[in-house]
């Protein structure tokens, strides 16, 4: 009930809502007839995306050593927000057929509608099987090199019913884009989808023209693809599907075969991401593609995943900086991340949100454009996954009941896809100390939408300061906030 009602309130309320060198002067904003609102999701209370009164600026001209600010900066702008969203795997298509027809409506509604939910504009998808399926399949027959029997029948049942459902939501504004996990095992060294191997040289030119089947048959299908990456974490060998490539087979791939095939095929308007794996040794990735000019012309950007191994310590994040400062005019673009290791009794668990949280905000602040969940949702298992690789997700579905359970995640993500608006540009955002993290955009409606994370356990209060300007707030321990003015 308690979700029924926040879904009621967003009836009620409207959403307020180039890259990094680009770092510009732009001196037209201004507070004048603008008021402040606050946006707060927090642990131990009712408070799940819930707007607060306006607050008043007042004039403070030097801030005090012993006073905690946040500054903000709007006339600093950086790069250009794209949006938010998660996959559409089988394991969610599967899952949200499950349920009686309204709470489908009520996901749809929740994640994809911009006004009365937290308005998503980005999906991903598997082609092919990965392990968030419940089988293993191809769109082909096994040993066919000339993909005469390739047909996408697996996926109207459930995938693409439901893409189609996600698209409309959003009044038309889904940006897809597909990742394999496999080849077909025949075209493979160790002739299996799972456990790794490599693409046989031998069919790197069909493995391209298998992108471009798929591409070119969803869209046929009314699911129109915005791009693809070339390979689901292409150093991992997993006993899901998987395959490896390194740093120079999938530089070669592309800018041999896939890159020509679809300029050739008139598929030249797919953006194409390369490595989508995580931030340990991106930089060595983005070197050795971005430093081959064949290979470069044909990149949209890098993408990433969280699942590096930091022992306890802090996530890689300064990593993403990195590429960012060494190669300004590519993307970089998040395009997998969940909490691992599925407990139901781990639903509320408050470290699920602040894991998002932490990671969106550092990983905007050092460049990405862009941020992709894993599975939109999953079931009470975890799943189905066919490997037994059970995780989290934002919302889950417990099929035997009908009933949608949304975690914390869910609300912290809603936190920046609700408020920020594609096309928005990072501004500066400085906070005075440390137990305070935040970023901030300037959205194209001119409004600003400027994110506070406490991952303290207690309150702390601050001034928001903007051109000599200051409003007093306070963040809640555990929680996070969107600024909006």
């Amino acid at each position: 009930m308690k979700h029924y009602r926040f879904f009621l309130g967003l009836l009620a309320l409207s959403a307020c809502t180039s890259k990094v060198k680009e770092s510009a002067t732009s001196n037209d904003w201004s507070l004048e007839g603008k008021k402040l609102t606050v946006y707060t999701t927090a642990d131990s209370s009712a408070l799940r995306l819930s707007s607060s009164d306006s607050f008043q600026f007042k004039d403070m001209a030097q801030p005090l050593e012993t006073q905690v600010m946040v500054f903000v900066d709007p006339s600093k702008t950086f790069q250009t927000y794209m949006g938010i969203g998660g996959a559409i795997t089988d394991a969610s298509a599967e899952t949200f057929y499950k349920l009686p027809a309204d709470k489908q409506q009520e996901l749809l509604t929740a994640y994809y509608d911009p006004k009365n939910g937290i308005g998503y504009t980005i999906a991903r998808t598997n082609m092919n099987s990965c392990d968030f399926s419940s089988d293993m399949y191809t769109y082909i027959k096994e040993g066919d090199s000339t993909l005469a029997s390739f047909t996408i029948d697996h996926d109207k049942k459930y995938k693409i019913p439901m893409i189609k459902a996600a698209a409309q939501t959003t009044g038309g504004k889904l940006n897809l884009f597909t990742s394999p996990w496999s080849p077909p095992a025949f075209m493979k060294s160790n002739n299996d989808m799972l456990h790794g191997g490599k693409l046989k040289p031998g069919y790197y030119q069909l493995w391209a023209d298998y992108y471009a089947r798929f591409i070119k048959t969803y869209e046929q299908e009314g699911v129109k693809v915005w791009g693809l990456s070339i390979q689901n974490e292409p150093m991992a060998t997993q006993k899901w599907e998987s395959c490896i490539f390194t740093a120079e087979e999938e530089r070669d791939f592309l800018k041999n075969n896939l890159g020509p095939t679809f300029k050739k095929q008139g598929l030249g308007d797919k953006k194409i991401i390369v490595w989508d794996h995580n931030r340990d040794i991106i930089y060595q990735r983005a070197a050795t593609y971005f430093n081959d000019p064949e290979a470069a012309q044909y990149i949209w950007g890098i993408g990433f995943h969280w699942y590096e191994d930091w022992s306890g310590g802090t996530p890689m994040y300064d990593n993403i900086r990195r590429v960012q400062e060494a190669w300004p005019d590519n993307n970089i673009f998040f395009t997998e991340g969940c909490a691992e290791s599925f407990d139901s009794t781990r639903y509320k668990v408050w470290s699920l949100g602040e894991e998002y949280g932490s990671s969106m905000i550092h990983d905007f602040n050092n460049g990405m454009v862009g941020f992709t969940d894993w599975n939109v949702l999953l079931d009470q298992t975890g799943g189905p996954n066919h490997v037994g690789n059970f995780c989290f997700a934002p919302v889950h579905a417990d099929t035997r009941t009908g009933q949608i359970i949304y975690t914390n995640a869910y609300y912290y993500i809603g936190h920046f896809s609700k408020f920020i608006q594609p096309g928005a540009k990072r501004i500066t955002v400085s906070p005075s100390r440390s137990q305070l993290l935040a970023t901030g955009f300037r959205n194209p409606d001119g409004s600003l939408a400027v994110i506070v994370m406490n991952n303290t356990a207690k309150e702390q209060p601050y001034y928001i300061w903007i051109n000599g300007k200051a409003a007093a707030v306070n963040a809640k321990a555990h929680s996070i906030s969107t600024l909006v003015l």
